[in-house]
């Protein structure tokens, strides 16, 4: 399962160019060229990494960084700007940015910084404790439940992903369908309710809650 990236960079020029070598490279890319719309995908989606330029139209990239950790987003970023003065190079890793990268770069560089980035960000997440009983590896998609494991799906694994991430929210059909399949893919009602299913025989009945017409529920015990 290839990691999730989101670009924020208003050059169209450069932004598909970024676009293209990500994509060459495994990684799945959305894009923006606006700070306002940026924010909102920020809101509605989950990736694995974000890159910022900073001087983009309608909201700079430091204060859509405050603006999306406010709402609790704790994805890494990574700051890629012509702004090279001290005070900034400061300011961005003190809202919460893991790198700071200065154009002109080259591609290599910024797959470097990025591959440091997701190894150390993976490196600290790789487990989570579900409950006293059962641990969620997330590095290998395995559920371990009072020392036995449980082998889960791509698409079970990243189902339950999303569940952590929003724990004890109604989440919508159309979200984990957008988050679950990707764009070449024909989202599935059944499939969705045989992983819920499967989820369900590990982690129990209670922990998944149904909500009639609007979605589903991680409960955290």
């Amino acid at each position: 399962m290839s990691n999730k990236i989101f670009l924020l960079e208003d050059d169209p020029i450069l932004n598909e160019t970024l676009v293209d070598f990500l994509e060459d490279n495994g990684f799945t890319v959305d894009s923006e060229t606006d700070g306002l719309e940026a924010e909102s995908k920020l809101y509605e989606k989950r990736y694995d990494l974000i890159l910022l330029d900073v001087n983009v139209p309608n909201l700079d990239g430091f204060n859509l960084l405050k603006s999306v950790k406010s709402f609790g987003v704790t994805t890494p970023v990574i700051f890629i700007t012509a702004r090279d003065g001290l005070e900034d190079l400061e300011k961005g890793f003190n809202i919460g940015a893991e790198d700071y990268i200065k154009k002109p770069f080259s591609l290599k560089e910024l797959k470097i910084r990025i591959d440091a980035v997701l190894k150390r960000h993976n490196k600290n997440s790789t487990t989570v404790k579900i409950d006293d009983s059962t641990d969620f590896i997330v590095s290998s998609g395995e559920l371990l439940v009072n020392g036995k494991k449980h082998k889960l799906s791509n698409k079970e694994a990243k189902l339950l992903e999303i569940f952590i991430s929003k724990k004890n929210e109604v989440i919508s059909h159309e979200y984990i369908f957008n988050e679950l399949w990707s764009y070449d893919e024909t989202p599935s009602d059944s499939s969705l309710r045989t992983y819920i299913k499967n989820l369900r025989k590990i982690l129990g009945k209670e922990r998944i809650e149904s909500i009639k017409k609007r979605g589903y529920r991680y409960i955290e015990k």
